[in-house]
C-alpha cells in the first residue's frame, strides 16, 4: 500500500427540501403509492413545460454561500440524454457547462486523538438537476415495475476535486458535507430514503505518476459502505496492477453482502450524454440582492461554531467537531453549558457526547427527543462540578432524570440522601474502619502491590454507599498508608 497514492473524489446527490419538484408542481413526499406523485410534466406527455421551482434555487444559493463558494449571475439549465425506462423523456434537465455554484471548499477533521488531522476538500461545483425515478424489481415474477414518483425530484449535485487521499478522509468529508446541508436547512439528509447519496470515484497510481484510471462506485447511502466499498475498490485495483492486469474506466455497484464491488457498465464521458441548453427553460439569472438576502438568513455555520466552542470552551478540536456534527446537538451542547456555567464546558461536552450519546443510541433516540433536557443535564453537571456528588454519583442521578424519578438534579440528591460526604473526619474515620478490617489488603500494598490500594480504596467507597469524595478517599487512605 506504501508504494501507491490513493485518489478519491466525491460527487454526492442531496435531495433539496422542497415540498414540490424542480420543475413541477407534484409532491417530493416518501413513501406515497407508486406514481401517485408524477404529474404530467414529470412524465414528459407531450406540449407540457416545464417551470423552475424558486425554492430549490434559493437552497443552491444557500450551499455555495456556505461552502464560499461562486453563485453564478447566469446559469443554464441542460438536458443530459440517455435512456433508462425510468427516464419517461429520454433525458434529465440538469446543468453542463454553467452551474449554479462554482468553487468553494470544505474542511474537515479526520480521525481523533493525536492522530487528528484537518482536511481541506475542494469543491468543483454543485449543479440544479432532476432526479429520475426508480426501477423495482421484486414482487414482479420475474418482470421489473417503474414508480415514477421519484422522477422531477430537486437534487444539488456537488462535486469534489480528487483531494481525498484515504476512505477515512472520503468518509470524513461525507459526513461533514451531511452535517452542513442538514445544518442549513437544504436536505433532510435521510440516507436510507436516498435524500443523500454519494458516488466515489477511485484510482490508484505510483506517486508521482499521472492520475490513474478511476471507477465510479454508485449509489453509497451510509459512511459505513462507503468506507467499505473505497477499502475494497483500493485494493481490488492495487492487485490487479501488480497483477500485470489494468483498469478500466468503469461504473460500478457496491454488495454490502458480499463487501465487494461489481462492474455495472462502462463509464461514459460528457460527450456520450451529448449535452445542450434546455430549449424550454431561460437562463437562471440571480442578482445581488437575493445572494445578500440569503446570506443574512444564514445561521452560524458548522466551521464557525467549532472554532468558537475551542476558543470560548477551551475544547479540542475533536470534541468542538463532535458537538457540532448537527444543529441538533450544538443546541443541545450550549443549553447545557448555559445552564450549568462556562466554566463546566469540558464536563458538559463530556457528558452530552459520552453518556447522554450512548443513552440515546440504545434507546433509538435522537437528541431533540431526549427525557433529560439540556436544563436538567446542565444543573447535573454543576453539581459534579461543586463536588455535591461524585461522578459516579452523577451516573445514578442522570438515569433517575431519564426515568422522570425528578423534576432537576437537586431535587433527586436531596430526595435520596446522595450529597458527597466531604468532611475529613468522617472519611478518616471510614479509612480506619476499612484498614482494620483488611490487614491482608494493607500487607500487599506495603509489600510493592499498587492493586492492593484499588482494593482498599473500593472498600471505602462501599462503606460510603458511593458517596465519599473520591480525591479524599484517596489522599487519606495513601496518607495512612504511608505513615
Amino acid at each position: 500500500m506504501n508504494q501507491w497514492e490513493v485518489v478519491i473524489g466525491i460527487e454526492t446527490h442531496a435531495q433539496l427540501a422542497t415540498v414540490s419538484k424542480i420543475f413541477s408542481g407534484a409532491a417530493t413526499a416518501f413513501g406515497a403509492e407508486p406514481n401517485t406523485q408524477a404529474s404530467a410534466i414529470d412524465l414528459a406527455f407531450p406540449g407540457v413545460l416545464p417551470v423552475l421551482n424558486r425554492q430549490a434555487v434559493e437552497c443552491a444559493i444557500r450551499f455555495g454561500l456556505a461552502i464560499d463558494a461562486q453563485v453564478a449571475a447566469k446559469s443554464i439549465f441542460a438536458r443530459k440524454n440517455y435512456f433508462y425506462p425510468d427516464l419517461p423523456k429520454g433525458y434529465q434537465i440538469s446543468q453542463f457547462d454553467l452551474p449554479v455554484v462554482q468553487g468553494g471548499a470544505l474542511t474537515v477533521q479526520v480521525g481523533s486523538g493525536e492522530q487528528a488531522y484537518e482536511k481541506t476538500i475542494r469543491l468543483t461545483r454543485a449543479h440544479l438537476e432532476e432526479d429520475a425515478g426508480k426501477s423495482l424489481h421484486e414482487d414482479f415474477h420475474g418482470k421489473s415495475g417503474i414508480d415514477l414518483n421519484r422522477a422531477g425530484t430537486p437534487l444539488l449535485e456537488i462535486v469534489t476535486e480528487p483531494d481525498m487521499r484515504s476512505a477515512d478522509e472520503a468518509v470524513a468529508y461525507a459526513r461533514a458535507l451531511h452535517a452542513l446541508v442538514r445544518w442549513i436547512g437544504i436536505c433532510d439528509g435521510n440516507m436510507q430514503e436516498g435524500s443523500f447519496r454519494c458516488d466515489a470515484n477511485v484510482s490508484v497510481r505510483r506517486p508521482g505518476a499521472p492520475l490513474g484510471t478511476r471507477r465510479e462506485i454508485k449509489n453509497l447511502n451510509s459512511f459505513r459502505y462507503l468506507k467499505e466499498a473505497i477499502e475494497y475498490e483500493i485494493r481490488w485495483q492495487i492487485e490487479t496492477l501488480e497483477d500485470g492486469g489494468s483498469i478500466q474506466q468503469a461504473t460500478v455497484l457496491f454488495d454490502p453482502d458480499s463487501g465487494e464491488t461489481r462492474m455495472m457498465r462502462s463509464k461514459e464521458d460528457a460527450h456520450d450524454y451529448r449535452y445542450f441548453p434546455d430549449p424550454d427553460l431561460l437562463p437562471l439569472t440571480i442578482g445581488d440582492d437575493w445572494i445578500a438576502r440569503v446570506r443574512g438568513e444564514l445561521p452560524e455555520l458548522p466551521a464557525q461554531k467549532r472554532q468558537r466552542f475551542m476558543a470560548d470552551f477551551g475544547l479540542s478540536a475533536y470534541d468542538a467537531t463532535t458537538l457540532t456534527a448537527s444543529q441538533e446537538i450544538a443546541d443541545y451542547f450550549e443549553a447545557t453549558v448555559d445552564a450549568a456555567g462556562a466554566g463546566a464546558a469540558k464536563p458538559c461536552a463530556n457528558w452530552v457526547m459520552v453518556d447522554l450519546a450512548a443513552r440515546l443510541n440504545k434507546d433509538g433516540l435522537e437528541f431533540t427527543q431526549a427525557p433529560v433536557t439540556p436544563a436538567q443535564l446542565g444543573g447535573l453537571v454543576a453539581r459534579i462540578v461543586d463536588q455535591t456528588i461524585s461522578n459516579n454519583i452523577g451516573k445514578k442521578v442522570f438515569e433517575a432524570l431519564w426515568t422522570g424519578e425528578g423534576p432537576s438534579a437537586d431535587a433527586i440528591i436531596d430526595a435520596q440522601g446522595l450529597k458527597q460526604i466531604t468532611d475529613s473526619g468522617a472519611i478518616a474515620s471510614l479509612v480506619d474502619e476499612v484498614l482494620a478490617a483488611n490487614a491482608a489488603n494493607v500487607a500487599e500494598y506495603r509489600a510493592g502491590k499498587e492493586k492492593a490500594f484499588n482494593a482498599l480504596v473500593g472498600q471505602v467507597m462501599k462503606a460510603a454507599k458511593g458517596k465519599a469524595n473520591p480525591q479524599q478517599v484517596n489522599a487519606l487512605l495513601k496518607a495512612k498508608l504511608d505513615a
